[in-house]
């Protein structure tokens, strides 16, 4: 199971939920409560998803972030997972976070911890401009997902207002 945080223009969701379900075939979509914000699940394998939503012409989705993991939006849980996803990796990695309705957590410190913990446990380098991994977390209110991607998995794609 893959998770997908999209985002589109605000008030396009209806046009990036169709894309989504064009592009992937099996997927549940479904809003959150910040607009130009959607969570897809879907039963294909990251790698499968990718090619797909990277062969679709897209009009509505400008990011789509592949997620390993949803879970609590707590910082210990986040920096737990986030380690855990890190093994056996090597080379070097930034850690990037978004946050959207949770005043509790801040980006810069998830960042910092979740990356001091990395640095602590997997002995891993921080590059922050060209990593080998980035480690996203995605926190949606009470949620936050969090996965590790290559470079070139973070899709963005080039949309008119």
């Amino acid at each position: 199971m893959v998770f997908l945080v999209a985002t589109c223009p605000p008030g396009r969701e209806g046009d990036a939920i169709l894309e989504l379900e064009w592009a992937l075939g099996r997927v549940h979509v479904r809003g959150t409560e910040w607009r130009g914000v959607l969570i897809a699940e879907t039963p294909l394998g990251r790698d499968e998803a990718i090619k797909r939503l990277l062969s679709f012409e897209t009009q509505a989705l400008q990011r789509v972030t592949p997620l390993d993991h949803l879970l609590p939006a707590k910082l210990e849980e986040i920096e737990e997972k986030a380690v855990e996803l890190m093994e056996g990796k090597t080379g070097s990695f930034a850690v990037r976070a978004k946050v959207r309705g949770n005043r509790k957590l801040r980006e810069k410190e998830i960042e910092r911890v979740v990356g001091s913990r990395i640095v602590e446990k997997r002995g891993l380098k921080v590059n922050l401009s060209s990593p080998d991994w980035v480690v996203v977390v995605e926190v949606l209110g009470r949620k936050a997902g969090i996965g590790v991607l290559k470079r070139d998995e973070m899709l963005r794609f080039e949309v008119e207002d």
